[in-house]
């Protein structure tokens, strides 16, 4: 099994045993409370065949969307070597699926190799050719690397990166964000590699690291921002949410932009570990588990979900083939607010890689959403 040797152990009994069940819950819930603790994995995925321009893999509900993607192999230590990017579906078979291959060179025929949406890699300026200057957000638990990109208005973009992902998860965003000529503040936040750890070490659901993003808000107006764009990913569109509810600067908001936000947490938390191959009951056991571990405000987190509160335009962009955060919210809150909401779904797509399906569609709804707000 991939989800571990205590979650394995405890779930042979967990039957009739109430104590071993909570033990498994407890380690089940890791994937929720530390989801950047977990290394990924190739999942099954081997290179079949491979040509200057096309490579032939294993045929999967992930090789087979649609969109840009990378591939990656090796050790964590990855480097340019150990990655390639792969495009358009070129045919595929019973097991195996062509895809084209856009950059880099596969690796050799049987190499396990992993698909992530990370088809830029580095800072700003290597992966994009864009000027940029690293700052620290100063926090309650100190200071927080960011990435500041200049522009002209003064409407400033602040964007957080989803969990188990880091700041380079919003480079793909930031080229037509350049062209909109809007400055933008790229953030980590708490528990973060690169950033203050807090007391308990855990992921609360956006319930306190949005304190994080408010921080980012007040260094941005004492900066020359006259208004603020929350843009958030997944668990970061969450805290976005939070930020723009309960923070003191919450009037100096123009827009929010959500990818793939969790709205439903306790269902993403199930889904988590259900994505590692753990038994239903087993991640049910886990999602509670992560809930009374992290201390969540449950309440306040499935208030924001029904957008009672919202005050400003909001871009919703979400996936009907999400495996980490449901669909079914996301259409809830953009049914209820549509006086509010701009909603679009991106078909095929997987959590927080609704640009890799179709990076043209993509940056266009942005561009459309941003323009009258600037």
């Amino acid at each position: 099994m991939r989800w571990g040797r205590a979650a394995a152990v405890a779930g042979a009994t967990v039957v009739g045993a109430g104590a071993v069940a909570l033990a498994a819950g407890r380690a089940v819930s890791e994937f929720s409370v530390r989801p950047r603790r977990t290394a990924a994995e190739a999942d099954g995925l081997r290179v079949h065949a491979a040509t200057a321009d096309r490579v032939e893999l294993t045929r999967s509900w992930e090789s087979t969307r649609p969109g840009r993607y990378a591939l990656e192999w090796g050790d964590e230590a990855r480097g340019p070597e150990n990655r390639a990017v792969i495009g358009d579906i070129l045919g595929t078979g019973a097991q195996t699926v062509v895809r084209r291959l856009e950059s880099g060179s596969p690796p050799a025929v049987g190499t396990a190799v992993r698909i992530t949406p990370r088809v830029l890699t580095g800072d700003p300026r290597t992966a994009l050719g864009l000027e940029f200057r690293n700052t620290r957000v100063r926090g309650e638990l100190g200071p927080m690397p960011a990435w500041y990109l200049p522009g002209v208005r003064d409407l400033w973009v602040v964007a957080v990166h989803g969990a188990g992902a880091d700041r380079q998860q919003v480079l793909p965003v930031l080229a037509p964000l350049h062209r909109l000529k809007v400055p933008v503040l790229a953030v980590s936040y708490r528990n973060d590699p690169d950033a203050p750890r807090s007391a308990d070490g855990l992921d609360h659901f956006g319930d306190t690291e949005w304190r994080d993003v408010e921080a980012a808000m007040q260094l941005a107006l004492a900066s020359g921002a006259g208004h603020i764009l929350l843009y958030g990913w997944g668990v970061g569109g969450t805290m976005v949410l939070q930020a723009a509810d309960r923070s003191t600067w919450r009037d100096n908001l123009r827009g929010v932009v959500l990818d793939s936000p969790v709205l439903d947490w306790r269902d993403t938390a199930r889904r988590r570990a259900a994505r590692r191959g753990v038994p239903d009951a087993l991640a049910v056991l886990g999602a509670r588990a992560a809930e009374g571990r992290s201390g969540v405000d449950t309440a306040t987190i499935d208030r924001l979900a029904l957008g009672d509160d919202l005050r400003v335009p909001v871009l919703l962009m979400h996936s009907p083939d999400d495996s980490v955060a449901p669909v079914g919210p996301a259409r809830r809150l953009a049914g209820l607010r549509d006086d509010l909401v701009w909603y679009r779904e991106f078909a095929g797509a997987e959590h927080e890689a609704l640009w890799n399906t179709d990076p043209h569609g993509y940056e266009d709804t942005l561009r459309r959403f941003i323009t009258p707000l600037l």
